[in-house]
Formats: structure tokens, C-alpha cells, sequence
């Protein structure tokens, strides 16, 4: 099958990956009531890690110089962003990270313009990074009192610079055809590693063992662990190969739909009308972008 015969098959890899990611934000919400953003990080990536070995029981060769980008591909993909991206919807709505995050792939764009060089910009492009800015500004104040939580806004905005330089590293490990879920729990590897330096962290207080007796709390658990970080990081892996990095990236305006209505739907949260003004033009400003590339 050549490359424009797999396309289909890459969108979908990209749509369920959105689909289930736009769906985590309200999952880590819920869990976040029993576990610290930290100490969800680190179940995550260890249900991921267990979750993909089960799936493809085997070991790859890798180069030793590779490792450097399996490890940066975890520092930025995996703790970085997760870690913002948790501790972000500590102090706002998960319906407002959603938005902020969607901006990833404008980072994405301008990033491997700059170190690969790509030719991902231009003056359509601009223009959409503008307007989605500006949309981003007006859901960071949603709320009938115009509220704005800095922290959080600002922590999401990070998180999303972080996907960017992550998916470039994946895009550069793309070309170096390693077999996807082997090369995908080497990354979670990494990040296990990196998680277990942040140990004293974690471990600021004593663990409470009745978390784990819930069952909505082991259910959420495996699904951002196994689901939405195992088997979609290895989705997103292949979208990018057979579609490409920029114009895959584009994909993630959908999440912010995705997590409003589940956000509505389980956590009561609710969207104003000028936290939907800013939603409608932040992916008014991707589409534009999205054309350009």
C-alpha cells in the first residue's frame, strides 16, 4: 500500500487519538481528587509501559546515539507536558486547557521550520496563529466574572511549546523506521526513569492505600495509562509517518470539542459565551494555518 493509499488509515489513527486525549483532561480531573498531579504521571506511564509490552512482547535494536531522542522525546512529550498540562488544570477548567493546548500544532509548524526546516510558515499562516492567539486570550477569560487564572493559562500554554519540540524529535525518530509500539514504550522508559528522580516529590506524604479501592480511580488510571498514553502515542506515531508531522499536528483543534462536551457531560462544567467566541476563533485560526502548510 503506498503512502497516499494510507492516508485514511493515518486520519483515523489521528482522529482516535484526539478523540480519546480530548476526553483525558476530564479523566485527570477526576483523579486529581485522590492523587497529586505527580503521583498521576507515574501511573500513567508505568500502566503504558506494562500495557505495550503485553501488546509486542519483543525487543528492537536501537542505536546508542538514538537513545539521546527517545530520552528527549520523553522529557518533552512525556514529562513536560503531561506535568503542565496536569498541573494546568489544577488551577483552571479542563475545557480551558483543552484550548490553550490545541495551539500545538502552530508550535509544532514554527519548530521544525526553525531546526529542520521545514517550510511550514507564511503570511496565511501568521495571520491564523493571530487569530487563534487572540481566541486563546478569550477562553483563558471565560466565566460571567471574567475571570483569569494565570497559572493554569500560562502552564498549558508551555505544555504546548513542549508538544511541539516532541513532535519534531518523533518526526526526525519517523525516519529512522523503528517498529512504532517498541519504539513508542522506549520513550515511556525514559519517562519512567525521569519519573523515579522525581521520587521525593512524589512521595511528600504519606500514600493513602483506600485510593485504590475506588474503582472510577482504576478505571481512569488504566485508561490514561494503557489507552490514552500506550496505544495513542503509538497512533499518533504512525499519523505522523504516513501523513506528516505539521499537517497531522492540525488534527488537535478537535480536542477542545471533544473535552467541553465530556467536561459538561461529567464534570458540570460550563462554557460561556465568550469562553465560546474564543474556542470557535482559536480553531477559525487553525483552520487558516492548517491551509498554509
Amino acid at each position: 500500500m503506498t503512502q497516499t493509499n494510507q492516508k485514511p488509515l493515518g486520519y483515523f489513527f489521528a482522529a482516535t487519538a484526539v478523540f480519546v486525549w480530548g476526553i483525558t483532561f476530564v479523566s485527570t480531573k477526576y483523579l486529581l481528587k485522590d492523587f497529586s498531579a505527580l503521583e498521576i504521571m507515574l501511573l500513567r506511564f508505568i500502566a503504558a509501559y506494562i500495557g505495550l509490552w503485553i501488546i509486542q512482547p519483543k525487543f528492537i535494536k536501537i542505536e546508542k546515539t538514538d537513545n539521546i531522542l527517545f530520552a528527549l522525546a520523553a522529557l518533552t512529550g512525556l514529562i513536560l507536558y503531561q506535568l503542565s498540562e496536569n498541573v494546568a488544570i489544577n488551577f483552571t477548567n479542563a475545557s480551558n486547557v483543552s484550548v490553550i493546548v490545541s495551539i500545538c500544532p502552530l508550535f509544532t509548524a514554527i519548530i521544525t521550520q526553525i531546526f529542520l526546516k521545514e517550510k511550514n510558515l507564511s503570511v496565511r499562516f501568521i495571520i491564523g496563529f493571530l487569530i487563534s492567539i487572540t481566541g486563546v486570550a478569550l477562553v483563558c477569560f471565560n466565566g460571567t466574572t471574567l475571570e483569569f487564572n494565570p497559572r493554569g493559562d500560562m502552564l498549558a500554554l508551555f505544555a504546548g511549546i513542549c508538544w511541539g519540540f516532541y513532535s519534531m524529535i518523533i518526526s526526525i525518530l519517523n525516519k529512522k523506521n523503528y517498529e512504532p509500539i517498541c519504539a513508542t514504550r522506549r520513550i515511556f522508559f525514559f519517562g519512567i526513569i525521569f519519573m523515579l528522580m522525581l521520587l521525593p516529590f512524589i512521595l511528600n506524604k504519606p500514600a493513602d492505600p483506600a485510593r485504590f479501592t475506588k474503582p472510577l480511580n482504576i478505571v481512569n488510571i488504566i485508561f490514561l495509562g494503557f489507552v490514552a498514553s500506550g496505544l495513542c502515542f503509538v497512533f499518533w506515531g504512525k499519523a505522523c509517518k504516513i501523513v506528516g508531522t505539521v499537517q497531522i499536528s492540525c488534527a488537535l483543534y478537535l480536542i477542545p470539542v471533544v473535552t467541553a462536551v465530556f467536561a459538561f457531560m461529567l464534570l458540570g462544567e460550563k462554557m460561556t459565551l465568550l469562553g465560546a467566541a474564543g474556542a470557535v476563533i482559536t480553531i477559525a485560526g487553525l483552520f487558516i494555518s492548517r491551509r498554509a502548510v
